[in-house]
């Protein structure tokens, strides 16, 4: 609705720069576009040459292109133009819609008893329903880039959302497990639009400098999904029976999605500018004017299958990507690991009920807001960083990692494993995945930001990697879960997540200090700068 309402603004605004030519060219008694008269040629002027212009184009003769470009600098139709508060408003929808989804990721965890025993079946079975969403979260993510650049933002958030929700509401009726597995897979392949499209919206929104706030107040809402599903399904499954946990998150997202319909505006640019080149061939009939868009060469399927294999290619040779992904992956596996974990930490260890299991996750989600304070500190960094130079390196993006996020992680990990007793407070273990909660949004914050600049065009295909390598395997791991806590104990799963998180907290550390050597050396990373 909001996307209809900025095409009518976008026709208002050609139509009263057109009305102000055609006025100005009537004194000469000349049509609009004629090039032959001084005064026509204001509209060559106004609709021409400078590429910061409404077009951007020498003066046009018969059978040339004008490219339709912004008005000014400061166009009031780029949403890159648009108040902090208003911008504010809408990367926080494009949250909500993350936070909805990464939910669903994780909220069937809370049911696997209940589930298990209705489709007899084991519980390691079970936990495939969580295990195959997020791999359908890592194969999705590899393609709706594309989408998004071909017909917006807003189009592939509401058609993969819709998607996304009939298939949720196919898992709640599912008749026997097979086909509860196959919709959850399906369900997290359509969900993972904002995995990937919510970071183009972010670029499309803010410039450098604001992306040190900005990209946090995207991530901290959106990181809280897994989370908040299960202090949401803590008492589902028990009172109203483990379906209800699928038609929640059908509810959650149904708003998500009516609100996204009604209030969020297209951000993607290119989009933005095609409207109004289609919009100039209406009213003037002249054919001549084409968006950027346009011109491009590359059908939709070529595009598709650069996503794909694309970001395979890039893997093999670039150390940067390798490294955020193998310290990224690892979270993940922590992360979703707890989501059996937690059973046996908080459940054998203290004795909680399955409910009040789900309900301890409020502590690490304590944790990931407290990393809200960070933001203003790092901001005054990079802002006098940037005043000195007039550029932001990539480097600076690891700030939020190392100012105590690293090594929060394994510290957390030491904490809740060696203290995980019953003569120990449940207090200790608690505050522990507090920490927790606040290592890892950190380094998510600064794994996506420096990546992205450190990228730049290409900073999709890394995404595109990070985000199917991590669920992929964090969702091959979950199935190990139970066990492996089963096997080994709480004690020696946590000190041994401990030692490898340990070994990883020394990659931000690494790269801000080797970062630019090694992007120097890389065909595709570039070599300083500007956050762009």
């Amino acid at each position: 609705m909001e996307s209809l309402f900025q095409y009518q603004r976008i026709r208002k605004a050609v139509r009263e720069q057109l009305a102000e030519i055609r006025e100005k060219c009537s004194c000469e008694k000349h049509t609009l576009g004629s090039p032959h008269t001084p005064s026509c040629q204001l509209h060559n002027a106004l609709l021409s040459v400078p590429p910061k212009q409404l077009l951007a184009q020498e003066e046009p003769t018969t059978g040339s292109t004008i490219i339709v470009g912004w008005d000014s600098p400061n166009d009031p139709l780029n949403p890159a133009n648009q108040s902090v508060s208003k911008k504010i408003f809408m990367t926080l929808l494009i949250s909500s819609i993350a936070l909805s989804v990464t939910a669903a990721s994780a909220i069937d965890a809370c049911g696997v008893l209940q589930y298990s025993e209705e489709f007899n079946v084991s519980e390691v079975v079970g936990s495939l329903a969580t295990a195959l969403f997020l791999v359908g979260f890592g194969s999705g993510s590899l393609l709706s880039g594309p989408f998004s650049e071909t017909f917006g933002r807003n189009a592939v958030y509401l058609i993969t959302m819709l998607l996304f929700l009939i298939f949720i509401m196919a898992s709640a009726l599912a008749p026997n497990i097979h086909s509860h597995l196959i919709f959850r897979f399906i369900a997290g392949f359509f969900g993972s639009t904002p995995l990937t499209c919510a970071g183009g919206t972010v670029a499309d929104l803010w410039d450098p400098m604001q992306k040190t706030y900005a990209f946090p107040a995207y991530a901290i809402p959106s990181f809280v999904g897994p989370m908040v599903g299960q202090i949401i399904g803590s008492y589902i499954p028990t009172h109203l029976g483990w379906r209800w946990l699928e038609w929640i998150m059908l509810i959650m997202g149904g708003v998500t999605l009516v609100i996204i319909l009604l209030l969020q505006p297209e951000t993607y640019g290119n989009l933005l500018l095609y409207w109004k080149a289609k919009i100039l061939r209406e009213e003037t009939g002249d054919e001549r004017y084409k968006a950027p868009m346009e011109m491009k060469n590359e059908s939709l399927g070529q595009r598709l299958l650069i996503s794909v294999y694309r970001p395979f290619v890039l893997v093999y040779s670039e150390l940067i990507i390798i490294l955020m992904c193998l310290y990224l992956t690892v979270i993940y596996i922590i992360l979703f690991t707890f989501l059996e974990g937690y059973r046996y930490i908080f459940g054998d260890t203290y004795g909680l009920s399955q409910e009040m299991t789900g309900i301890v996750w409020v502590g690490m989600l304590c944790g990931t807001f407290l990393v809200s304070f960070l933001v203003p500190v790092v901001y005054s960094w990079t802002a006098t960083v940037y005043k000195k130079t007039s550029s932001i390196t990539p480097e600076t993006r690891l700030w939020y990692a190392m100012l105590g996020g690293a090594p929060a992680v394994p510290i957390s990990l030491f904490w809740m494993g060696w203290t995980s007793y019953p003569s120990i407070s449940i207090w200790s273990p608690i505050i522990a995945s507090a920490v927790f909660g606040y290592g890892i949004t950190t380094i998510f914050i600064s794994t996506y930001m420096y990546l992205i600049d450190s990228y730049g065009i290409y900073s999709a295909s890394a995404l595109g990697f990070l985000a199917f390598t991590r669920y992929v395997v964090a969702g091959g791991v979950t199935v190990a879960g139970g066990p492996i806590y089963r096997a080994i104990g709480v004690h020696y799963t946590l000190t041994i997540l401990g030692a490898i998180s340990t070994v990883m907290a020394t990659i931000p550390y690494l790269l801000y200090v080797y970062g630019p050597r090694i992007r120097k050396y890389s065909k595709f990373a570039v070599d300083i700068g500007t956050g762009g």
